[in-house]
């Protein structure tokens, strides 16, 4: 018998928006870190960071200014 998921036990990852692209692009390219560290810094999913970097989510989405980053942690 299968059950319901509670929702409090399921992962809400960030929406992927332009300024999230920027950020993953960011944190990659300038700072140093692989697709699998930005991706958990920003709360999304590897694969996404991946698509962006390679074009093919958020074509010519533009590095986040590293000065204006912030990261609740």
């Amino acid at each position: 018998m299968l059950h319901k998921i509670p929702k409090h036990f399921t992962k809400k990852t960030t929406p992927m928006t332009a300024e999230v692209a920027g950020k993953a692009i960011t944190l990659v390219r300038e700072g140093g870190l692989n697709q699998q560290q930005a991706a958990a810094l920003l709360g999304i999913n590897q694969g996404r960071v991946s698509e962006v970097l390679n074009g093919k989510r958020f074509f010519g989405a533009s590095p986040f200014p590293s000065d204006q980053m912030s990261f609740d942690i």
